[in-house]
């Protein structure tokens, strides 16, 4: 099974392939259907706001198997960062005219959810999903 493996996101199809990516590997990892559908979902949230606010980054997967199996997806940007993550995580706030549902979406669907960011250098999400 194929450990590691990157995914640039820069334009809208990447977004696409980057879920592909995910559900394949949760896939091999014995995810049930509906995990794989949370995980992709996820993704996609990410990966879209990689793109909007930072004109792409690129999404790291990789297959862990302790303390238990499970998938990691690092998204890596270096966009502008954002000045006020507590606010960004609240559900409805929004800078770009949607939902406001993104980044706190993302972490209510994965079991580990961790954001970084530095205003001029980008920001780093860190998600992971365990099998049941």
């Amino acid at each position: 099974m194929v450990g590691e493996e990157d995914v640039s996101v820069r334009m809208e199809a990447d977004i696409l392939t980057a879920r592909q990516t995910g559900k394949a590997l949760a896939g091999r990892l014995g995810f049930t259907d509906g995990d794989t559908v949370l995980i992709a979902t996820a993704i996609s949230e990410i990966a879209r706001n990689m793109l909007e606010y930072a004109r792409g980054g690129t999404m790291h997967f990789r297959v862990l198997q302790a303390p238990r199996p499970g998938l990691e997806i690092q998204a890596e940007d270096h966009g502008p960062g954002i000045k006020d993550l507590e606010l960004a995580m609240r559900d409805g706030y929004s800078t770009g005219g949607g939902l406001g549902l993104g980044l706190p979406g993302a972490k209510r669907l994965m079991d580990d959810f961790s954001i970084t960011s530095k205003l001029g250098v980008g920001t780093t999400v860190v998600m992971r999903k365990w099998v049941p």
